[in-house]
């Protein structure tokens, strides 16, 4: 590692706390980076500050030894029934808020100001408990940050610094609103410090900046340079099914190398695992459905060296250091260029250099003009020569275990597997069917979303006086079985067969028939009725009954 990103002012010409300077001692901080020596002056003096500046050009010690000089040069405020934190960083990512902890850990340890952090993924009540004793720097994530001030753990009443670190990134997650929501909720941008820090400074974070920040300075370092001078970069031109020999062909010619491999989807992720694993390579994989835990073990096992390869989507590509890597491998070029420079960051960190090959494959080829328009520059287009393709056999692949899968989709200590199906209960519970066994007296208990069919009330069968000739009832078919029938719901009177099952005789059931005959018969007799008095008329007159139509069409005439 060399010291050309470094300038030649010193952090000792400054007007810091001498405890400050301790803990720059401790990390070893000597000589101020390009984006340090720009803010440091200005946001010092009380200007806001909106920086961009490449990644891992020490960003983070910029805002961090401003914040503490200016809780060390307030008095402390008077105690609140309520948590009351003096700054508050906001971070998009967990391991980005991770960092940011660890880093102001190291640089406030002998100032005596009370640090936390708070993320999504992992224990709640003791994120909890950490916040409502009482904190001065708080460091988090916007949504359990949310999460805790509407339930009153904190308020942001006391703001006196206030950062947003990687702003741009809060856009693409879709964070803006939860971002604005919690800087409506601070005091006025008159009363506090606002700094805001991004690799990537675009106009819409510009127009956040002047938003919720009192009349920011803008700072830009390296502006027309996008990338580091110090990665090396190239790309392949290869097939899709070329990609995974090439990439174990490289892997395998690199010698102590620390490698991150980027993809676009978590699927394609757990297929170049099971690739490298099945052929002998270390790795793991880094994706946003990783549980928290494991995702913070990854990361401490790659940054020790004991894990050589780590696969991951963009969620490792924002604001993470990690040192020493060595490549950057971009299995699939990103659609967004932006993304690009962020991946290609984790290698070439603060001084040091560093390879960032890309596959332009059939998929993602038409990302490489965007890419190259972006950044400024022409990317070295390579051959793959034979040598570099490695003989992969397909049965090698290795999948993830199902528990592995079921974890990872884990949401509330609640998998998928465990949640209920459609139109069926939370505590009903699968028995699993004996085959060859009928389930019988299954209408004997029904469901509840079965009708409840009622038994027949008797019917009472009234006995003639006379002894009626009713022929034998009809033997019920052996097949048909003997249903109940609810006689409220009948809407017309039931048939014979059913009456003889019931001991009613049939003749009785036919008189309200008789009694009451249909509109169309009575409309018949009536015409007949009619006809037969034109007859009785026309016989009087003397002419023939057969001839009653055309008498009454020469009388109608």
């Amino acid at each position: 590692m060399t010291d050309t990103h470094l300038t030649t002012i010193r952090f000792d010409s400054f007007v810091l706390d001498q405890r400050i300077h301790a803990g720059l001692a401790d990390a070893g901080f000597s000589f101020c980076t390009p984006i340090q020596a720009e803010t440091l002056p200005l946001s010092l003096a009380g200007r806001d500050v909106a920086g961009q500046a490449q990644t891992g050009t020490g960003k983070t010690a910029a805002f961090l030894l401003v914040l503490m000089q200016r809780l060390l040069d307030q008095p402390p405020p008077e105690p609140a029934p309520i948590c009351r934190p003096r700054a508050l960083i906001l971070a998009p990512t967990r391991e980005l808020a991770v960092q940011i902890h660890n880093d102001t850990l190291l640089l406030s340890k002998h100032t005596g100001l009370r640090t936390t952090v708070v993320y999504g993924g992992t224990a709640y009540q003791k994120q909890r408990e950490d916040l409502a004793a009482g904190v001065d720097i708080l460091i988090g994530t916007p949504g359990r940050l949310i999460d805790y001030f509407k339930q009153r753990v904190f308020d942001l009443k006391g703001i006196q610094v206030a950062v947003l670190d990687e702003a741009d990134r809060m856009f693409d997650l879709g964070f803006i609103k939860d971002v604005r929501y919690l800087f409506r909720h601070m005091p006025p941008p008159e009363s506090r410090l606002g700094m805001l820090f991004s690799a990537t400074l675009s106009y819409r974070v510009t127009e956040l900046a002047y938003e919720h920040m009192n009349d920011p300075q803008l700072v830009k370092v390296e502006a027309e340079t996008i990338t580091a001078d110090r990665v090396r970069q190239c790309c392949y031109m290869t097939s899709n099914e070329e990609k995974i020999p090439l990439l174990l062909g490289l892997v395998r010619g690199w010698e102590d190398a620390r490698i991150m491999v980027f993809v676009n989807t978590k699927r394609e992720a757990d297929r170049v695992w099971g690739y490298l694993q099945g052929n002998g390579v270390n790795t793991a994989v880094l994706s946003g459905d990783v549980p928290q835990r494991k995702r913070l073990s990854l990361l401490r096992d790659f940054t020790e060296g004991s894990l050589p390869v780590l696969v991951g989507t963009d969620v490792a590509a924002r604001g993470l250091h990690i040192p020493d890597v060595t490549h950057v491998v971009n299995y699939d070029l990103p659609e967004d260029p932006e993304d690009y420079v962020h991946r290609i960051g984790r290698t070439a960190r603060a001084g040091a250099t560093g390879d960032a090959i890309g596959f332009v494959c059939e998929t993602y080829a038409f990302c490489l003009p965007d890419i190259e328009g972006y950044i400024g520059a022409k990317i070295p287009v390579l051959p793959v020569d034979a040598s570099l393709l490695a003989e992969v056999d397909p049965r090698s692949r290795l999948r993830p275990d199902r528990a592995d899968r079921e974890a990872r989709r884990e949401v509330g200590h609640k998998t998928r597997r465990d949640a209920p199906r459609n139109g069926e209960s939370e505590s009903r519970e699968r028995r699993p069917r004996k085959s060859g066994a009928r389930t019988e007296g299954r209408r004997e208990k029904p469901s509840q979303t079965e009708p409840v069919v009622s038994a027949p009330e008797p019917v009472e069968v009234v006995k003639p006086s006379a002894p009626l000739s009713a022929p034998p009832p009809e033997e019920a078919h052996p097949l048909l079985p003997a249903l109940p029938i609810e006689q409220a719901a009948l809407t017309s009177p039931p048939p014979p067969s059913v009456l003889r099952k019931l001991g009613v005789p049939v003749e009785l059931a036919a008189e309200p028939e008789a009694s009451a005959p249909s509109e169309e018969p009575k409309r018949k007799r009536r015409r007949r009725r009619r006809k037969s008095a034109d007859a009785e008329s026309n016989d009087a007159s003397g002419e023939a009954t057969s001839k009653s139509e055309p008498v009454a069409s020469e009388s109608i005439e």
